[in-house]
């Protein structure tokens, strides 16, 4: 351990943990690499709450980790709400530190040596991103979406599981829209916390009148199996021209690349999850399914 005396010292539950640099921020927080006085490393969440709804929101965050004790899901090590004089309160969330990085790190990685994950160890990924998902799909006593499954909210740890991480976003997963009002506000906290290469087209534009459900998560999760194959989401190519994204999704205005060295089991997964009809688009339970499947066929391949 190194001296501690020039370092931010955050106290919690009894436990002190020193601030040694940042390592990201984002529209609603930032994350600060902190040592405790064991010298183990963790990830610091600090969420900014300029207002109650703010607070409560990071309350509830902090909440959804407590539900879940899940491999593939990270889990909260302390929280607490701190409330200076002359400064904005802030929730910190202390988690892990996984020095892997993040899925969206190796596929920029990949894209950059100009290699490709084998099937193989694609589809074990994905089954344990899916693993975390169908324990969100499955809580008690309501399920819950994630609403913003994307490459850069999956770490990979030591072993090279994949964490899904950031609940920031996370919400009951069934909701009825009754009105206007409500509609316009789900969708703009969609605009602001749902990551647009990979939201869901009932998210771009909410009806009046409508349900909305896990089923966001089911699309996300075929626009991060194509990005894990082809190493960019499978709109990307229409956003990068400034086309409407919102029109390539409602059209499914994506394609393969037609030297793909993916078998076509991925690619019918890849479009059985990306259909515009929420009804229509599988389960979690269905989808694994046909992981597992399409794994046990690889695997009788070697």
């Amino acid at each position: 351990m190194g001296c501690y005396c020039t370092k931010e010292t955050i106290e919690i539950n009894g436990r002190r943990f020193y601030v040694q640099k940042r390592l990201g921020e984002g529209g609603f927080s930032v994350v600060d690499l902190v040592e405790d006085e064991t010298g183990k490393t963790f990830a610091m969440k600090r969420i900014l709450c300029h207002a109650t709804e703010d607070e409560q929101m990071a309350r509830q965050e902090a909440e959804f980790h407590q539900n879940f004790n899940h491999t593939n899901l990270i889990p909260l090590e302390e929280w607490k709400m701190l409330k200076y004089s002359g400064r904005v309160p802030e929730v910190v969330l202390v988690l892990p530190y996984y020095r892997g990085g993040t899925l969206q790190d190796e596929v920029e990685r990949l894209a950059k040596q100009g290699e490709h994950m084998s099937e193989q160890r694609l589809m074990r990924i994905f089954k344990g991103i899916c693993e975390g998902v169908r324990a969100l799909h499955s809580a008690s006593p309501e399920p819950l979406s994630h609403r913003d499954m994307k490459p850069g909210n999956v770490m990979l740890d030591d072993r090279g599981t994949p964490v899904i991480m950031d609940f920031g976003s996370m919400a009951v997963a069934k909701i009825e829209i009754k009105g206007r009002s409500q509609a316009v506000a789900l969708q703009d906290t969609a605009a602001e916390k749902c990551s647009m290469l990979f939201r869901a087209p009932e998210l771009f534009h909410v009806e009046s009148h409508c349900i909305i459900d896990e089923k966001v998560d089911i699309w996300s999760l075929g626009c991060v199996l194509y990005t894990l194959a082809f190493l960019q989401s499978p709109f990307e190519p229409v956003y990068q021209r400034g086309d409407s994204l919102h029109l390539a999704v409602l059209g499914r205005n994506f394609k393969f690349p037609e030297n793909s060295r993916y078998s076509e089991g991925l690619h019918d997964l890849v479009s059985s999850m990306l259909v515009v009809e929420p009804m229509e688009r599988p389960s979690i339970s269905w989808v694994m399914d046909r992981v597992d499947n399409l794994l046990q066929d690889l695997e009788n391949r070697v």
